[in-house]
């Protein structure tokens, strides 16, 4: 295709937009680029990376390249996103949040806007030929703009040639006055944003490492978290959260408050080996304590809303979602019949809910106020009830017998 780019010698004269974290790899890219003879601009989405301080450190981190950084807010659209994949349980491998497939959809989706209003054509992104965010990116970028070029520099052969490690950046960039360093060896990789954080490689590719060497930002390990259960009320209203403890807020607080809330008890750390886009397993330790914390009260909500065939459908969409948004694919008409299928049983779940948080734990506290409940306390009780009458039981009993009898009987009933 004609927006597939190759080689860095497509770009020259060119403009292009950098996605830049202010790191070694992009300071490194971005300094190519312009020997390149390329015109450069550098970019990056505050999605509320809870290991970023001030995100305009990153226009400092870029100024010694001469390449203009802009920030671009994507808090809001970050914060709708979370609420949306909790709405539909997407949780992909081993049950964990994909927080980092969340964000490149509106990282991108944000992005493509601004580099074209600065005059670029082609966005540039540092994702490895290893990985999913590779495929994220340009796939984003193609569904969003079909016209928009891509350029991954880290599939360019010239370019993985010159650098086949970090030191030959850290030389690279001294040649230019830029300090930079190599650092020492890192125990694991870690992208964060408000949903989140993902940490991988290094160590962690080891399955003889445990996945404890991590330390958490966003909250602390069970056994470190307070002795006492902290009890947590959540409101939704079809099938989004609008206040926490009573206190109404809009969709970006509520992840910021219940990121500290589950995070000081220790919620939301998992382990995955998951099965990447490209067919490669990767290893992982997530933390993700709001969204976990905002998906079990949803998910008590959607407990008492549902019947039997309406939990099985709902779980094959939810997974069917979890596996679009980890290839890049929360745009597509697929997707977007899947969420509104699952909106039919959302709009039913408003309710308050109340949890109780205690070292890594979800404890079920209270329902309150779910009116399309199905749950009926007269019909499930074991105690004389106005209920069900048990005596009508006896006539499903006798036509389910009809079947197993007729199986039993044709010898299809095997006994190992």
């Amino acid at each position: 295709m004609a927006n597939a780019l190759r080689s860095i010698e497509q770009l020259k004269g060119r403009t292009v937009g950098v996605c830049v974290s202010g790191g070694l790899d992009s300071k490194t890219i971005c300094c190519v680029l312009k020997d390149a003879g390329v015109k450069v601009k550098a970019f990056s989405a505050n999605v509320g990376q809870p290991d970023e301080k001030d995100i305009n450190d990153i226009k400092k981190k870029m100024a010694p390249t001469g390449v203009q950084t802009t920030i671009v807010d994507v808090t809001k659209e970050m914060a709708d996103i979370c609420f949306e994949t909790v709405k539909c349980q997407a949780m992909y491998d081993g049950g964990y949040w994909n927080s980092t497939g969340i964000a490149r959809a509106v990282t991108v989706q944000k992005l493509l806007p601004a580099m074209k209003k600065a005059g670029c054509t082609v966005l540039v992104h540092g994702a490895t030929g290893r990985g999913n965010d590779q495929m994220r990116f340009e796939r984003y970028t193609n569904v969003l703009d079909p016209g928009f070029g891509v350029y991954a520099p880290w599939r360019d052969s010239a370019l993985l040639a010159k650098f086949p490690g970090r030191t030959q950046m850290v030389e690279f960039l001294a040649k230019r006055g830029i300090v930079a360093f190599a650092g020492t060896k890192k125990k694991y990789s870690t992208d964060a944003n408000l949903a989140g954080l993902s940490h991988e490689a290094e160590d962690l590719e080891s399955m003889e490492t445990s996945m404890r060497i991590v330390k958490p930002t966003m909250g602390v390990w069970p056994e470190k978290a307070p002795d006492k259960v902290e009890k947590t009320v959540l409101k939704f209203e079809k099938g989004r959260c609008t206040a926490v403890n009573g206190r109404k807020m809009p969709p970006y607080e509520t992840m910021l408050e219940l990121n500290r809330i589950g995070g000081r008890n220790g919620i939301g750390m998992k382990h995955a080996l998951e099965n990447r886009i490209i067919g490669t397993k990767s290893r992982g330790v997530y933390e993700a304590p709001g969204m976990e914390v905002l998906s079990w009260g949803l998910k008590y909500i959607y407990e008492g809303v549902m019947d039997r065939r309406s939990t099985l459908l709902f779980q094959r969409l939810s997974r069917f979602v979890a596996d679009q948004i980890y290839d890049g694919r929360w745009f597509d008409p697929a997707t977007q019949a899947a969420r509104a299928a699952i909106q039919v049983w959302a709009d039913k779940a408003t309710a308050e809910v109340t949890l109780g948080l205690y070292k890594g734990n979800i404890f079920f506290e209270s329902l309150k106020g779910l009116k399309a409940t199905i749950y009926n306390e007269a019909d499930s009780s074991m105690e004389a009830s106005d209920g069900l009458n048990p005596n009508s039981s006896q006539g499903f009993a006798e036509i389910q017998s009809v079947e197993a009898k007729m199986l039993a009987k044709a010898g299809q009933i095997a006994v190992r």
